[in-house]
């Protein structure tokens, strides 16, 4: 009975890797915790009771609550936090295309004519190809989307 019992505090570096780990599982239950709130309020199949329902069980008894709601409910947790991420970058996607003035409608002959002189002033086009793709913008053959099929020069 008088063997030294030797414990993981007993070396500091095991200490600090257990405390590590506790931390760690600690942060990673909040985590948990707070997706499934936001999964219960999320749910729109889910009646009002429902929801009350899970978030008391999930208040009162954390862990068999979360337990319990990931078991039976998962599956659809993460379809549901699909559908909201689709439905946010969709609406992203709008609203940038809304703020750039690109809606999928070709570019008119103005903006075409407005492109080309950019690039002739870059230098990346010479005259005589800005006046071949200005031709070809007012002909009507460069509603393409883009200025037109010019290859810059080949000295840049």
């Amino acid at each position: 009975m008088s063997a030294l019992n030797t414990l993981a505090y007993d070396f500091p570096l095991l200490s600090a890797f257990w405390t590590m780990l506790w931390f760690f599982l600690w942060i990673m239950w909040f985590v948990l915790l707070f997706k499934v709130i936001v999964d219960i309020f999320r749910d729109d199949e889910l009646s009002g009771w429902g929801k009350a329902g899970w978030l008391i069980f999930a208040c009162v008894l954390p862990f068999l609550g979360v337990f319990v709601y990931v078991v039976t409910r998962g599956k659809d947790m993460g379809r549901r936090e699909r559908a909201q991420a689709r439905s946010q970058q969709e609406q992203f996607d709008k609203y940038i295309r809304e703020t750039a003035g690109t809606s999928g409608a070709p570019a008119s002959n103005v903006d075409q004519l407005a492109k080309l002189s950019e690039i002739r002033a870059r230098g990346d086009i010479t005259d005589e190809e800005f006046n071949k793709a200005k031709a070809m913008v007012l002909s009507g053959a460069g509603t393409s989307g883009r200025p037109t099929d010019v290859t810059p020069k080949s000295g840049d």
